[in-house]
């Protein structure tokens, strides 16, 4: 029987407001000094979160191998803590930061040209990336520069954080639609011929998909291919990924697949949740300090009949 998780909103009001007034501070700071604050939380955390200190170890065993020692990844997962914290002191800053007169000075495009082609042309798309970089800030540019996309994502569990973080993504341009019931609004966007976007790096419990990632089943969402192959749209594989040490980003398309590429062969889903996979992986490997590491990517392996399967169509594509 599901575990019940018991409601306390004074600890989520709590929660909040702890939010709320680590959001002040960093505001009325400079990105400088925004920068420095987030070195020392990167330590703290990296010091007292044991638990995915050694989830991230792990999955850099996983990924890599032998090709990282144990000093090598725990030194990839102290520069996770540091980017992810200042990415969190970037975001407060964009609205105020990034505008149109100086968007140059922080963003470097690449690979832009035929997208920024079909939202002119006003086609349908699926973005895809994963939690690598800054997957926010792409959402806020392409709102920046008059194309908005709607964005998929878990509803949080706290209801005052959850409506505080909607209304701070759509103040810098996006739309939100909640991964759960949110279906029949995905297909609306699509229809309409907008760009909906997604992470497309999270785990899909036991009954996912399995697909190589890093040369290791992942249990991956088969929805992403379904709405592709379905409506006839095509999936853009990009990220934002910081360069250098300021506040400097490159919004990179890695690849665009088309679902009319495809065979029209039962396989098609697979073969389509593959492809964007394996791109997203390819993106990674530029700079692993820049991925999540910490989440559970590979927390499902498939039944041992299942990971036999799964184990030989690596094989065979590798």
């Amino acid at each position: 029987m599901p575990r019940i998780k018991k409601k306390r909103p004074w600890l989520d009001y709590t929660a909040y407001l702890a939010v709320r007034t680590l959001v002040a501070l960093s505001q009325m700071l400079t990105i400088r000094q925004s920068y420095a604050l987030a070195k020392v939380l990167a330590w703290i955390l990296y010091t007292v979160d044991k638990r995915h200190r050694q989830v991230g170890i792990e999955n850099l065993g996983f990924a890599f191998g032998e090709q990282l020692d144990e000093n090598q990844r725990d030194a990839i997962v102290r520069g996770v803590y540091l980017h992810f914290c200042r990415m969190i002191m970037e975001m407060l800053h964009l609205p105020r930061k990034i505008h149109l007169e100086n968007w140059r000075n922080h963003v470097k495009l690449a690979g832009q040209g035929e997208i920024l082609e079909r939202l002119m042309n006003g086609e349908a798309m699926i973005f895809l990336t994963g939690h690598y970089g800054n997957w926010e800030m792409a959402g806020y540019l392409f709102g920046l520069y008059g194309y908005p996309t709607f964005s998929v994502a878990r509803t949080l569990d706290n209801p005052y954080i959850e409506d505080y973080l909607r209304k701070f993504r759509e103040r810098t341009g996006q739309h939100m639609i909640p991964k759960k019931g949110g279906y029949d609004q995905m297909l609306e966007v699509l229809q309409s011929g907008r760009v909906l976007s997604m992470l497309a790096d999270q785990d899909a419990g036991p009954r996912g998909l399995f697909v190589d990632f890093f040369g290791r089943p992942a249990s991956t969402h088969k929805a992403i291919a379904l709405l592709a192959i379905e409506h006839k749209t095509p999936i853009v594989v990009g990220v934002a990924r910081r360069i250098g040490h300021d506040f400097t980003y490159e919004i990179r398309c890695e690849e665009i697949i088309e679902p009319s590429e495809l065979s029209g062969s039962n396989d098609d889903v697979r073969l389509l949740t593959q492809r964007y996979t394996s791109a997203l992986e390819r993106l990674i490997r530029q700079d692993p300090t820049q991925y999540l590491w910490l989440h559970r990517r590979w927390k499902h392996q498939p039944a041992p009949k299942k990971r036999k399967q799964a184990q030989a169509l690596v094989a065979a594509e590798s």
